[in-house]
This record gives structure tokens, sequence and C-alpha cells, in this order.
């Protein structure tokens, strides 16, 4: 006799009283005990008399557990072990779960970070915890479409972070190559993305290119009028056109006043962890310009570590907003001139103006990626002596351009 409803709900184990087995057709039955109602189904496949699970009532209705000695009869039908089959589907939802989209971009990055800068390793995890994990994190990679990921991606777009959403859907696309490559998924939908957000308008870094207009700021520095250590800073950054990091956080032990060099360590330089610990260190020469502002500098701070240190504290570097402030102060805007703009005017001004001066020597000398037999090996000893003559070149040219010797600049008639 089958069961129904009324009875399942009602039926109770008696205290001491046997195990109760009510059996409902097609070799399944309801066992209450002590502990609860459980469904179950005895079978037989390969000669051997097995038994399946279908779960606890009320979790598993009585409509739901015949739903699933339906499912297995069809298996045995089709010469299918159902309790194999049960066990590889919970086999497969389990590699599933771990195979979440939070789970492989972590994996991922504990793969790389060791060889990624410190700096970068933390961005890279905090973008996947603020804008991806939130909202795709639990999902399974490989059921995440384009679609999907395209909306956690327009919602940093909504909120005008849009090179932020570009940056995640590359980084998204890092999780998606890794989990094609581990076998978690079998594409990357980050692919199918591109042109999907809005572009990103470039916005470089502001920078004085025009030599009259370089001259007025050149003079602006002289005149300055707050901190000597940040008049310091801003005419070392015109002579040595290094980033900003590099001047503010100089230190006295990179300088040799005898040989006329600043050398900073590799691992203070911008590179990958990798070329942080083995990578030369970056040469700049000090033509007599820059020597005469450390000169001058070192009766201040050379008791110290850093060459500009911050006023509230030795032990620390100066901010790096100082030199911005600075120019702030001294009238020119954040469109017009930037602490950064100090490189791309050395670069713009000596390709142009300075004749003789290779650019695989400037670009060398600015530090950035090598191209071409002489970027390759631009760090080496043997190219030292080019990069003092440029330098020098280049503070002297400086001092034209303060006096107003290099250029005339022409009014327009009343």
């Amino acid at each position: 006799m089958a069961l129904n409803n009324t009875f399942v709900k009602n039926i109770k184990h008696s205290i001491g009283g046997a195990v109760g087995k009510y059996r409902d057709g097609g070799g399944m039955y309801l066992l209450v005990n002590a502990s609860g109602k459980y469904w179950r189904m005895d079978y037989r496949f390969d000669d051997k008399r097995k038994t399946l699970s279908f779960g606890v009532y009320p979790t598993i209705s009585l409509a739901k557990a015949r739903q699933r000695r339906e499912k297995a009869r069809e298996q045995l039908a089709d010469g299918i072990d159902p309790g194999v089959s049960k066990r590889d589907e919970k086999m497969a939802k389990a590699i599933t779960a771990a195979n979440t989209f939070e789970l492989v971009a972590r994996e991922f990055h504990k793969s790389k970070s060791d060889s990624w800068s410190t700096s970068y390793a933390e961005k890279w995890l905090r973008g996947q915890e603020k804008d991806l994990f939130p909202y795709i994190g639990r999902l399974p990679l490989a059921t995440i479409t384009a679609p999907i990921l395209l909306n956690a991606l327009r919602r940093v777009e909504s909120r005008g972070a849009i090179e932020s959403a570009h940056t995640l859907r590359q980084t998204a696309g890092q999780v998606f190559t890794y989990g094609v490559q581990t076998g978690r998924c079998e594409r990357n939908p980050s692919a199918d993305l591109r042109g999907a957000i809005k572009p990103v308008i470039v916005k470089h870094m502001s920078a004085i290119l025009d030599p009259f207009h370089v001259g007025e700021l050149l003079r602006a520095i002289d005149g300055y009028s707050g901190q000597p250590m940040t008049r310091a800073a801003l005419g070392l950054s015109a002579l040595l056109f290094q980033r900003p990091g590099n001047i503010r956080q100089m230190q006295w032990s990179w300088i040799n006043f005898e040989n006329a060099l600043l050398t900073i360590p590799s691992a203070d330089m911008k590179r990958s962890k990798l070329q942080k610990i083995n990578g030369r260190p970056h040469l700049v020469p000090l033509a007599p310009q820059a020597l005469q502002y450390l000169a001058e500098l070192q009766q201040l701070t050379g008791q110290g570590k850093y060459v500009f240190p911050s006023l509230r504290s030795g032990e620390r570097p100066m901010s790096d907003n100082t030199v911005n402030a600075a120019l702030r102060r001294m009238g020119f805007s954040q469109d017009e001139m930037s602490a950064h703009g100090f490189r791309a005017t050395a670069r713009t001004l000596m390709v142009e103006r300075i004749p003789g001066i290779s650019p695989d020597v400037i670009e060398a000398q600015l530090a950035h990626g090598k191209s071409g037999p002489l970027g390759m090996a631009y760090d080496r000893a043997e190219f030292l002596e080019q990069r003092r003559k440029m330098m020098v070149e280049w503070a002297s040219y400086l001092d034209k351009l303060r006096v107003g010797a290099e250029v005339i600049h022409l009014r327009g008639a009343a």
C-alpha cells in the first residue's frame, strides 16, 4: 500500500520500539527511528543488493522522494548504477564549489604575487575584493558568461571609474585564462567584452613643454619662498627628471659627490619584484648645478637618512604631494604642470631643442623600458659617459632658459 502525506507527517518512532520501515513501492520506503525519518530505496545492480538514500523528511517531501525514485529506476533501466551516479554528482558539485571565481582568483594571485611588486599585488587583489568578488565571487568559474561579467563591470563604470572597469576586465581575464589552463573552465569570457565598456580618455601628465614658459617656471623655483628643502626638490626635479618618488625618497647614501653620481638601488625603482631583486641600480649623473643643490641641502639634512626628510619626522621622506603643492603655490595649475611633468618636459625639450642627444639615451636616463641595442645595455658602465655629457648639457640648457638667453618671446603688435 502506497504512503500518503498525512501518514508520513504523523508517523512517529515509539520510545524503545523497533525501527519502522514503511514501504511506498518500487523499492522505496520511509525509515523511521529515534533520530528522524529517512527515505531509502533498495535495488539490485550486477546481482548485488544495494541501498540508495533520497534524503530526510520533511526536507525531502513524499513527492520529491518519489521523483528521485523514478529517476533511479530510469537509470537502472539504462544500465546505470544510481548509487554511483549520485556519488559522481556529489563529487562534481564539490569540485564546482571549489572552483568559484573568488577561490580561483585568490589561487592565481598567490601563484603570481611572488613575481609581482608588493604594491601591484596589493592593488590587484584590492580591486577584486572591492568590485568583483561581491558580485561574481561565489559563482563557479565555468558558469560566468560575458553578460554576467559585464554586469559587474557596469557597476564600476556607472560610478565614473572607467579606467578601473577596463583594468578589472583585464585582471578578470587573467583569472579565466588561468582557469582554462588548470581545467576549471573552457574559455575566457572577458575577451568578448572588448569595446563593451566606455573608452578611457587618456589624460597625459600635465607638463610645460614651451621653452619660454619653462624659463618662467625655473625663475619661479628660484624665487620660491617656502621651505628650502621644497625649493631644492623642485630644482632637482627639473635637473634630474627622475620619477617623483625617487626624488622625494632620495637617500644620502645614494649620492657620491666625488664621482658626481646618484645611484638609485634596483629595489627602489619602479620594477617587478623579480627585477627589483635581480636588476642593476639606476645611475643618474649629477651636473654641477645638481651638486650645488645637494651641497646646500647637506648642511640642512645631511645628518639624517633622507635628502628630503618629512618635516614631522626625519624617519620618513617628504610627502608625495609636497612638490605638487609648491607648484600650485607658485601659480601653476594642475592642468599646467605636475611633479611627474618634469620628465615630459626634459624628454620633449632634449629631443626637440638640443642636437646630438640620442632618444635612446634619454629613455635610458628616464628608466623607461629598454629598446634597441643601445637601450638594452644603457645601464652598463661603458654608456655612463654618454649620460654624463647629456646631463651637463641639459643643466646648461636650463640655465639659458632661466635667464631668457635661449628663446625670445615675440609678443603680437598692439
